[in-house]
């Protein structure tokens, strides 16, 4: 089967660890095969030192419709192939795996962040430079790709990129429909014109279509893309229960028809090979809900206003580089810090937890009566 072109990384921040560890497993080679593979980093020159093994990918989409049936894209109300021609990245996912391979770290990274998009040849003038400037992020996926996008991020955080994925609307509802749907809680009615959800506060079981409907909607409660991304990364942690409960990373029979539900859409970069699937398989198979968090980037001013660029998300100027740096060295997110014992304290003081970068594990429920 030949895949099709990729489609917004929305669909995939909900799926983005099973995704990974679905390609893992894959390396038993019944579906391996077919998965798209392109050249993300040839022309990439002066990328980051990596200090460690752990493992970075990167994944990303656009706002192509390929892979809808006619009767998905009305029930979404999305356009068509043709009316909607094009790739426009709207958001992007930073998957960090440990490298002891035994916890995962999945970090939002706002489409409308303030980058410097280094100098690149002009998608429409054919040898034409364009020279580095300020701009939002989703631009440089929208102006060179895969690569001027890789190039921004390692740019931006000084963190290399090992591999690339990118997933689609049609993979990401298949994927939710071979899982049973999934169950998820609003504390809010919820009634968007945008992406036509019109949904009752309390617990839901969403199919395919509702899901992406769900993980899309960000016009009906003022918080725009932030309030869109804590949804996805929610929806993903369900995702997670659902998957590792059933036991599908672990049963080779579920998890092809699970991979096979989502190949027509994905595509990788094409130094991820079979090798690599294989041996990533064996050290994720026990990744639990507990060992991965989600977060996003830390922000500086969610509402920034840039002349020429509009409204702009800046990133904190101290925590975001903080964070940069543990992902590059591979460092623990959550700081631990045990008080100097007083005279009348024990010596085996209880250990302080700071979480300044506010993550969430995916095992953590929003609502209690979820399953």
């Amino acid at each position: 089967m030949k895949a099709t072109r990729p489609i917004r990384i929305i669909t995939s921040l909900s799926l983005a660890v099973v995704v990974i560890s679905a390609f893992s497993w894959l390396g038993l080679g019944q579906v391996s095969g077919a998965i798209n593979r392109v050249d993300v980093f040839g022309s990439l020159t002066k990328r980051p030192d990596k200090p460690t093994s752990a493992l970075n990918y990167l994944l990303v989409g656009s706002d192509t419709r390929n892979g809808l049936t006619k009767e998905q894209s009305k029930i979404l109300r999305v356009g068509t192939t043709k009316s909607a021609a094009g790739a426009r990245s709207d958001t992007m996912l930073l998957v960090h795996i440990s490298k002891a391979r035994d916890k995962a770290t999945i970090i939002s990274i706002p489409r409308d962040s303030l980058v410097t998009i280094p100098a690149h040849e002009s998608s429409l003038y054919k040898g034409r430079i364009v020279a580095a400037a300020q701009g939002k992020i989703n631009a440089a996926f929208a102006w060179g790709g895969a690569p001027l996008l890789i190039q921004t991020i390692e740019q931006e955080t000084n963190v290399k990129i090992d591999h690339y994925v990118e997933i689609g609307f049609a993979g990401f509802a298949n994927m939710v429909d071979a899982l049973g749907g999934i169950q998820v809680c609003s504390k809010k009615d919820i009634n968007d014109p945008k992406s036509h959800l019109v949904m009752s506060a309390g617990i839901h079981t969403l199919d395919g279509i509702e899901a992406l409907k769900y993980v899309r909607t960000r016009d009906f409660d003022g918080m725009g893309d932030l309030g869109r991304m804590q949804r996805q990364q929610q929806f993903m942690s369900a995702v997670l229960r659902k998957v590792t409960s059933t036991g599908v990373l672990l049963n080779p029979i579920k998890l092809v028809n699970f991979f096979n539900a989502a190949i027509a859409t994905v595509q990788t970069d094409s130094e991820l090979n079979r090798n690599d699937l294989i041996v990533l398989a064996k050290q994720l198979k026990n990744l639990s809900p507990s060992k991965v968090r989600t977060l996003t980037i830390p922000l500086g001013n969610a509402n920034a206003r840039v002349a020429g660029l509009g409204s702009v998300v800046t990133w904190d100027s101290v925590l975001a580089p903080d964070l940069f740096n543990r992902l590059r060295e591979d460092l623990p997110l959550i700081d631990e810090v045990t008080p100097s014992p007083s005279a009348s304290s024990s010596s085996s003081a209880t250990p302080t937890v700071i979480d300044k970068f506010k993550t969430r594990t995916a095992d953590e429920n929003p609502c209690g009566a979820l399953k």
